[in-house]
Formats: structure tokens, sequence, C-alpha cells
């Protein structure tokens, strides 16, 4: 199976679609800020300001509403048009974010979509392209190695 075609199953997809989006966009802006927000510089946030940035993962239809406040990125409620809309698979969302994919390659193929302000857009794109950022590893987020983490922070010395 090509890559372009790997989806969550239906049933799953049907399932985690029923989830609050609120409770997601706390989560995800925590990773983001922890990820990202440190490495943009004053004129890229003086830009944000006032945005509101969505990201659509299409084959959960999760939204994760955020904008920039206060020196750093804030989770929004889900309620009217953002500014900017990303779009893609969870899959292909994970693709970019191992750096196994490039955003113009998904966005070429119709795998990655955004919508809205095509100048906020650049600026995110070009922004992300731009910073060095660590390759995301979801292996790190088994649970074994989750708690294998845990228990070597709290052993004790």
């Amino acid at each position: 199976m090509s890559t372009s075609q790997i989806l969550l199953p239906k049933p799953m997809g049907d399932l985690l679609s029923r989830l609050p989006a609120y409770p997601g966009s706390l989560l995800f802006v925590t990773a983001l800020n922890l990820a990202l927000a440190k490495s943009l510089t004053p004129d890229i946030t003086q830009f944000l300001l006032g945005k509101k940035l969505r990201l659509r993962v299409t084959d959960v239809q999760w939204t994760f509403d955020f904008a920039w406040a206060n020196g750093r990125f804030t989770a929004c409620q889900n309620k009217g048009a953002a500014d900017l809309t990303i779009s893609a698979s969870a899959h292909d969302f994970v693709l970019l974010a191992r750096r196994q994919e490039d955003p113009d390659t998904l966005f070429f193929s119709r795998r990655l979509s955004m919508e809205g302000d095509t100048e906020l857009g650049l600026l995110v794109k070009n922004t992300i392209d731009a910073i060095e950022l660590p390759v995301f590893h979801l292996e790190r987020f088994k649970p074994a190695q989750v708690l294998e983490r845990l228990k070597a922070k709290f052993r004790p010395r």
C-alpha cells in the first residue's frame, strides 16, 4: 500500500471524531509550544497576532484551533472560520513531523491542503521549513518506552 493511501480505519476515525475538540487543542498547543514557540522570531510572532489557525486531521475529523497570544500558542474554541486551515490525514501529518515527507510534495499530490489567508499559509510553511526541529519518533510513545522513561526518572539514585 502506498503512503498516500494509509488512513485510520473508518470505525476508529468515527470513534475518535466523537471526542471533544477543545481538550485536544490544549494538548496540541502544549506540544507546539514545546517544539516551536521559542524558535519563532519577533516578526513572525507579530504577524501571527490575532490570527486563528486550524489544523484538521481529515480521517478522524479532528480539528485543533489555536492562535498566538501572550508569547505562546493558545487553544481556541472551535467557533467560526479560521484565518488558515491546514488539512491532511493523520498519517501524512506524522510523515511531516518525522521529516519523511515534504509539505510541497503532499500539497501538489493533494494530500495536504491549505485554505484561507495565502500569505499566512506561506509564512507558516516557510517558518517550519526554516526551523531545525527534532525528528518526531512515534516509537518514543509506545507504552513500554514511556514506562521505562518514567521508571528511570523516579528511580532512587
